[in-house]
This record gives C-alpha cells, sequence and structure tokens, in this order.
C-alpha cells in the first residue's frame, strides 16, 4: 500500500526532525474544490503574497494555504507559473538586467533556464504541513539545515546509488521546489533565493529539498535504512578520546602523582 502523507511526515519527524513543517504542495487544476478551513491570502489575511511565502505560511504556522492569481504579489511567479502569460519584456532579460545578470543577453539566459508552466495551466498553489495534506501532493518539500537536507540526500540515494544533480540560480525558487521536480520526477536540492529571504524568511543556515510525492515511500524506506546503517541526525559526535588540558591544570596530576600530600589543600 503506498506510503500517505501522515506516515512520510512521521518518518521525516524521527529521522531528519526539521525545525519547520514538512510542507505538501499540489497545484490545483481550474474548478478543483479547496479543502475545509483553506486560507486565501487576499480574501482571508487582506495580502497578497509571494508563493514562497504560501509556502512558509504553512511550514511555520501550520495553515492550509491557497495562492491564485488574486492572491499573488510577484510578478516573476505569476509569469512562471503561468497566472498571467509570458511577457517579451521578461523573457528577453529585462526583469534580470542589472540586477542578476550584466547583460540583457545574459538575462535572457537566465529566464530561459528557468522552469515554466503553460499559461492558466491550474487555479492555485496549494501547499499544507505535511501531517495536515487532506490531498494527494504533487511534491513535498523540506526546509533545514545542510546537515538535514544531507541526511535526505543520503536516503534518496538508498535504493539506487548513485548521486543527485540539482541547479541553482539564486532566484525563482518557487519553480525549482514545485515544477523542476515535477518535471524530472527526482529530488531537488534547493538553494533557497533571494526572494525566498526577503519575503518568506528564511534565514540564512536553512536550505530546502524537495521530492515528488511518488518518492515517499523511496525517501521513508532510505531514511529508515540508512538510520540503520548509521547515518543518523543529529550528526553523532565522536567523544571517545582523552581531552588534554592546559600545563598549569596537569601540574595537579603530576603533584598527585609524586604523592606530595602536604600541597593538597587542608593537609
Amino acid at each position: 500500500m503506498p506510503i500517505d502523507p501522515q506516515a512520510l511526515n512521521a518518518a521525516l519527524t524521527e529521522h531528519v526532525r526539521p525545525e519547520t513543517f514538512p510542507v505538501a504542495v499540489r497545484l490545483a487544476p481550474p474548478g478543483e474544490a479547496l479543502p475545509p478551513k483553506t486560507k486565501r491570502p487576499a480574501r482571508d489575511l487582506n495580502v497578497q503574497v509571494t508563493i514562497c511565502q504560501g509556502v512558509a505560511y504553512s511550514r511555520r504556522y501550520g495553515w492550509v494555504m491557497a495562492v491564485g492569481a488574486d492572491d499573488l504579489s510577484c510578478p516573476l511567479a505569476a509569469a512562471v507559473f503561468g497566472f498571467k502569460p509570458m511577457l517579451d519584456y521578461m523573457a528577453t532579460g529585462h526583469a534580470c538586467y542589472q540586477m542578476y545578470t550584466q547583460t540583457l543577453e545574459a538575462g535572457a539566459a537566465t529566464e530561459a533556464a528557468v522552469e515554466k508552466l503553460p499559461h492558466r495551466a491550474f487555479e492555485h498553489v496549494l501547499s499544507a504541513p505535511l501531517q495536515r495534506a487532506a490531498f494527494e501532493p504533487d511534491v513535498v518539500i523540506v526546509y533545514g539545515n545542510a546537515a538535514q537536507v544531507m541526511r535526505l540526500t543520503i536516503a534518496a540515494l538508498w535504493r539506487d546509488g548513485g548521486r543527485l544533480a540539482s541547479s541553482f540560480s539564486g532566484r525563482i525558487d518557487c519553480s525549482d521546489e514545485i515544477l523542476v521536480p515535477l518535471r524530472s520526477g527526482k529530488p531537488e536540492v534547493i538553494l533557497p533565493c533571494y526572494g525566498d529571504r526577503v519575503f518568506a524568511q528564511t534565514q540564512d543556515h536553512e536550505m530546502a529539498f524537495s521530492f515528488p510525492f511518488g518518492w515517499a515511500e523511496r525517501i521513508a524506506e532510505g531514511l529508515a535504512g540508512t538510520h540503520q546503517g548509521g547515518v543518523r541526525y543529529p550528526i553523532p559526535a565522536y567523544l571517545r578520546y582523552t581531552g588534554q588540558f592546559p600545563a598549569h591544570y596537569e601540574k595537579m596530576n603530576e603533584l598527585w602523582a609524586a604523592g606530595e600530600d602536604s600541597l593538597i589543600r587542608g593537609q
């Protein structure tokens, strides 16, 4: 029987211990009913948000969120996720030029490398803490420190070995987290982008790891198998050694060894 979101969450909690909730994400097609108690940022919070903010509400607050066209503040995500048509202005590099790239041509190359969806391919980016997901996720996103992301990488390689291949630009990481693993069918190590840090409050020590939900059983199996093999988090420190002390501390051992009891205080 395939693993469900709650069982996957239990495996991640036991073996990875992330500081924030693992997040289930689904690209909800037009007309799909949203789960009960789903929050819409514009309607319920009176704000517009980035997609990474929607994920942050789920991972930090434990809320079920649905970000649609009316909820979205980020023009780049609006174009990349197909909420609005892609513009030549962006495709030809103007949104990159002199902020991320030296030339328009370099900006166009950066934009061309971003995974994108067709216009109006779906209606909402639905996110929820994994343990509360009342839907089948498309992808799962886990934020953590470098050691926790390493732990997940090792788990992903348990069954078949090899290496994971990920790519980074420091920009539009919502595409890296959601669209790239959906298209590749493989896990992705995520370097959070500038906007994720500014708008979603992602901290300097955080990275992320994203994988298609179809990998859930493999990830859980890999976490358990590598744990049994001795790969653990928190990383166990090696403690079986004798420490060294300053010479004026060690003088006490010399005095004890010499039997100079007269130097012991009180004698």
